[in-house]
């Protein structure tokens, strides 16, 4: 599939586990509908309050590493212990139809689709201190300490790779960092190219070079 030819745009988000990655991409979907989330396949359990199907798709190691081998994932990962994966086939429908998509995945994931996907815009979410990151991994009560322990432990590992994203979001204040994920989006599409794409219209009649 050629990407550089669908109208849609394809977003990414990533972060050290517990910056608030998963709460400022469902934020951004509530307020913009026209970006549609990535479900991802992972093999971790599930977790109190999640749903199969909408918060991930939970799968076996086995049923992963079968869908890896048929070529079904545009990345995949293993994380803190687990298996993550995006769905290609899903990602290519979506933009082929014109749709903005959402990837919330990790630095490893991150640097697979910018290998496929070049134009991907990319963003890396920081917290404000390594405290902060601990407490809000705490207080999340989802995670027995000696994962809390390991995921801290792996964040220097994962902060590290922040230059390489186009952009840098520092949650500490949520509503603030919202707001400016959410301009991200908005700039993205005012960029020349994303226009030129879904107003050939409106450029052609305007005798605008595109």
């Amino acid at each position: 599939m050629d990407y550089s030819k669908t109208q849609g745009l394809l977003f990414l988000v990533s972060a050290p586990s517990g910056a608030g990655k998963s709460s400022l991409v469902h934020d951004l979907i509530a307020h913009d509908p026209e970006v549609h989330l990535s479900i991802s396949f992972t093999t971790r359990g599930i977790r109190p309050g999640e749903k199969n199907g909408v918060d991930y798709h939970f799968i076996s190691k086995e049923e992963f590493e079968e869908r890896k081998e048929n070529g079904e994932f545009l990345e995949s990962a293993f994380v803190h212990g687990n298996y993550y994966g995006t769905s290609r086939l899903w990602i290519e429908k979506e933009l082929e139809a014109g749709h903005d998509v959402m990837l919330e995945i990790d630095w490893q994931g991150a640097f697979q689709v910018k290998k496929v996907f070049p134009q991907v815009i990319s963003t890396f979410i920081l917290p404000p201190s390594i405290d902060a990151l601990k407490q809000r991994l705490v207080g999340r009560g989802t995670d027995a300490p000696e994962v809390i322990a390991r995921r801290l432990a792996g964040a220097g590992a994962e902060i590290v790779h922040a230059p390489h994203f186009d952009y840098v979001i520092i949650n500490a204040d949520f509503n603030q960092a919202s707001c400016e994920l959410q301009s991200i989006i908005r700039a993205s599409r005012l960029r020349f190219a994303c226009q030129a794409k879904r107003q050939k219209a409106l450029f052609a009649a305007l005798g605008v070079p595109a």
